[in-house]
């Protein structure tokens, strides 16, 4: 009892320093609360229109029409029906929908921008990412993740089966099933199979009407005179520069004045809807009328309302309407009414958040002291109190700033033009202001101003609905459907679940969700490689039929490089195909037009090609040097052999070890006479074009040598009374046979040069001789021939190269 007296003095020191830690401990855990709590800074504004575009709300089943700036979140989905187009615009990022397209938001927050296209397709502009952001794009059978900043499509196919993913600028990585294919600049990558996951990579082709009507979009935003007076980062920015002038002002800097009629007021022209996290948010009927209505501030100077948009170093956060209510939250006199916050005004958001939330609103979107912002944040969140005391709204008092509509039409979405009561300035100034409209939703405010029109629109097949969808980040669960939170929206008028509550009410209501695709979550894949795909390598596909690409029932050649026909497709990667010339080196067609109109009997080669006198393909010295030029004058080249190499060797069609037949779109050589040799290359066909045996400049030739240019034919040209040959006859040719055409130029009788010239310099060639010092032969030997030995057997190729190296030895 003694040490228990003796001690006490410990215990209750202990126990008082115990007490003041929880005492600490308990603000930060809220604060830690209300950190989890804080919805996203950003997202997606529906900023275009056209044609039949429908929407389903998160949670909801029902479809209804679109409306032009609607925000769209986390489990918001869009379909655009047949010749339709629309634009999500994200601030750091633009997509435009096609024809045909279901998407719909898998996650959407300050880091992860994760899209859903069950079919058809879309171009992405992604402006600029972050070292921790996600933009992914995930389809049915794969999941794309965007890397870099750039222009991208993806295309899913109507059934499912195939994804096609096509870059301009950038560069992103697929997976699916256990593999990831890299894809970069200027590819366009075809991703088959839902079991297993193939892909073929080819060139990009050039832009469709969809990829132009995309880019004459995105031009707004590039060439928009707003973006020097806000962040780039501010939603709607662009839809500015048409509808209103900037003009400077001494207190509050740039100030855009929109072009309106008289009596206009700021969040008039539009309805309310209830969309979470946030609650009550504002939808405005202008086409500008985005980013003034969720960013900035309003101020009336000289009777003119103007715009003051936030610091522009400061990344802007979203709120669904900056604005304060009338009458305590309830409304007054069964209406509700709201006029907009004034520059230096704090926001304070109806919703659970953070005082760090609460600074980043206000900061981003006005001038405004941190101090004020925290003063309000303690009387308002933290002691869980709406209504707003001591503060003078600057708008208040502005004639016509206050609008109000009976508490029904606010509810239901109704255009607030039309609803709109008369305001009496003492009920006004004597009605108590609240940051929170106290009136719960109803399941028309889910579905905004065109709640008359559910299921009365256009919505995707139920195959496209229901189909699978493949994921790699890991998506939240889906949404919770309004009936399931309704009643827990009544008890709480006004405001929103918080996400932690949220996420309770889930499990148990996971049955009654609204319809959603399942999302499947990619395992971890290994890199694997993309096969190139060849030029109508893929005649089936329907995704290469520009007719049934996903979103685009358009013309037949709608998009270059979509169909698989070699003429309207590039090659792929520009790279030649095995046993084929490079595409850039493949003989001129015109050219062989003009072989195919020569004569038959072959007599218009040059020297060295003569069928009497043609080496081995495989000599050395029939290979041409790197920087001759290759190609003979193309009118004055007969049909040639496929096996010609006369050319480079990269040049070469059939330049390989052993023989190949020959082009499939080439012309074939008229069948040799019994006497011509069979085709083999030229041997001196490697000289500039001025100096080919077939293109030097001559004097007009009798009619019997108009297959061959007169003064390439040296000691080779027919008595001027002889007879026209006649094409391939054995009296027409000399009496040789057939196995003297396995020796080298040099080596053939009657036709090896004393002092052969340099293969560099044409111009040492052997002058022609006069008609009478030329032999009769049809063989053009030069101008120093040698006695014609008898005939031999064929050298082996030993002795043609020991041959060759003699010749080479002798004094040039």
């Amino acid at each position: 009892m003694k040490t228990s007296t003796k001690n006490s003095p410990c215990w209750l020191a202990l126990l008082a320093g115990l007490l003041v830690s929880t005492a600490l401990i308990q603000p930060g855990i809220a604060q830690d609360q209300y950190d989890q709590d804080d919805p996203p800074s950003r997202v997606a504004r529906l900023a275009y229109l056209q044609g039949s575009v429908s929407f389903q709300p998160a949670g909801e089943s029902e479809w209804v029409q679109a409306a032009q700036n609607r925000p769209m979140t986390t489990g918001d989905q869009l379909w655009v029906d047949q010749d339709s187009h629309a634009e999500l615009s994200l601030g750091s990022a633009v997509i435009d929908l096609n024809s045909n397209t279901g998407v719909s938001f898998l996650n959407l927050d300050d880091h992860t921008a994760q899209v859903q296209v069950s079919a058809g397709s879309i171009n992405v502009r992604v402006r600029h990412l972050d070292r921790d952001d996600v933009f992914e794009i995930d389809t049915p059978n794969q999941a794309f993740s965007i890397f870099r900043p750039g222009r991208y499509r993806v295309e899913a196919s109507e059934d499912g089966s195939y994804t096609v993913v096509s870059i301009r600028e950038g560069e992103g990585e697929s997976t699916g099933n256990g593999q990831t294919y890299t894809v970069h600049a200027g590819q366009r990558a075809t991703f088959d199979g839902t079991d297993t996951l193939n892909a073929q990579v080819e060139n990009l082709g050039g832009p469709d009407d969809f990829d132009n009507w995309s880019d004459g979009r995105y031009r707004r935003y590039e060439d928009s005179r707003s973006a020097r007076y806000v962040s780039p980062d501010v939603v709607g920015y662009e839809d500015l520069d048409d509808n209103g002038d900037w003009r400077p002002n001494p207190t509050y800097g740039n100030v855009w004045y929109p072009r309106v009629s008289a009596g206009w007021a700021p969040y008039r022209d539009g309805h309310w809807a209830w969309v979470d996290p946030w609650g009550w948010t504002w939808v405005d009927d202008e086409p500008w009328g985005y980013a003034p209505f969720h960013y900035g501030r309003w101020m009336s100077v000289e009777g003119r309302w103007g715009w003051v948009p936030g610091p522009m170093e400061v990344a802007p956060v979203y709120a669904p309407a900056l604005v304060v209510f009338v009458g305590g939250g309830g409304g007054f006199g069964g209406n509700m009414g709201w006029f907009p916050l004034g520059p230096r005004e704090v926001y304070v958001p109806s919703y659970r958040v953070s005082r760090g939330y609460v600074n980043r609103v206000n900061v981003s979107n006005t001038t405004v002291n941190t101090t004020t912002v925290t003063n309000v944040y303690n009387t308002t969140i933290v002691n869980n109190n709406t209504t707003i005391n001591n503060v003078t709204y600057v708008n208040k008092g502005v004639s016509g700033a206050v609008t109000a509509v009976p508490r029904q039409a606010f509810t239901s979405g109704q255009p607030v033009a039309r609803a709109a009561v008369a305001v009496n300035a003492r009920d006004v100034a004597s009605a108590q202001m609240s940051s929170r409209a106290a009136v719960a939703p109803t399941s028309n405010s889910m579905l905004g101003s065109h709640a008359n029109t559910a299921n009365r629109v256009k919505a995707p097949p139920a195959a496209v609905a229901s189909r699978p969808i493949v994921a790699k980040a890991k998506a939240p669960p889906p949404p919770v459907p309004f009936a399931a939170r309704q009643q827990q929206l009544a008890a709480h008028p006004g405001q929103p679940i918080a996400r932690q509550e949220m996420q309770r009410l889930q499990p148990a209501n996971n049955a009654a969700s609204a319809p959603r695709p399942p999302v499947k979550q990619a395992p971890p894949g290994k890199p694997a490689t993309a096969t190139v795909a060849q030029p109508g390598s893929q005649p089936g596909r329907p995704g290469n039929q520009p007719a049934n690409r996903p979103g685009s029932p358009a013309a037949a050649n709608e998009r270059p490089g979509a169909n698989p026909a070699p003429s309207n497709r590039p090659a792929p990667n520009n790279q030649p195909t095995p046993n084929e010339p490079a595409p850039n080196k493949r003989p001129n067609p015109a050219a062989r037009e003009n072989r195919l109109a020569q004569p038959p009997a072959r007599t218009d080669r040059p020297p060295a090609a003569q069928p009497n006198n043609r080496p081995e393909a495989n000599q050395p010295n029939n290979r041409a040097e790197p920087n001759r030029p290759n190609q003979p004058q193309p009118n004055n080249r007969p049909v040639e052999p496929p096996v010609r190499n006369d050319r480079p060797p990269t040049a070469q069609p059939n330049n390989r070890p052993e023989p190949n037949p020959a082009e499939p779109n080439r012309p074939q050589p008229t069948p040799a006479a019994p006497n011509n040799r069979p085709a083999e290359p030229p041997a001196r066909n490697d000289r500039p074009p001025a100096a080919q045996p077939n293109n030097r400049p001559a004097e007009p030739a009798p009619p019997a040598r108009n297959d061959r240019p007169p003064a390439a034919q040296p000691n080779n040209r027919p008595e001027p009374n002889r007879p026209e040959p006649t094409p391939a006859t054995p009296n027409n040719r000399p009496a040789e046979p057939p196995a003297r055409n396995d020796r080298p130029p040099a080596a053939q009788p009657n036709n090896r040069p004393a002092e052969p010239p340099p293969r560099t310099a044409p111009a040492e060639r052997p002058s022609t001789p006069p008609p009478s010092e030329r032999p009769p032969q049809r063989t053009p030997p030069p101008a120093q021939t040698h006695q014609a030995p008898p005939p031999q057997r064929p050298q082996t190729p030993e002795e043609k190269k020991k041959q060759q190296q003699e010749e080479q030895k002798k004094p040039q």
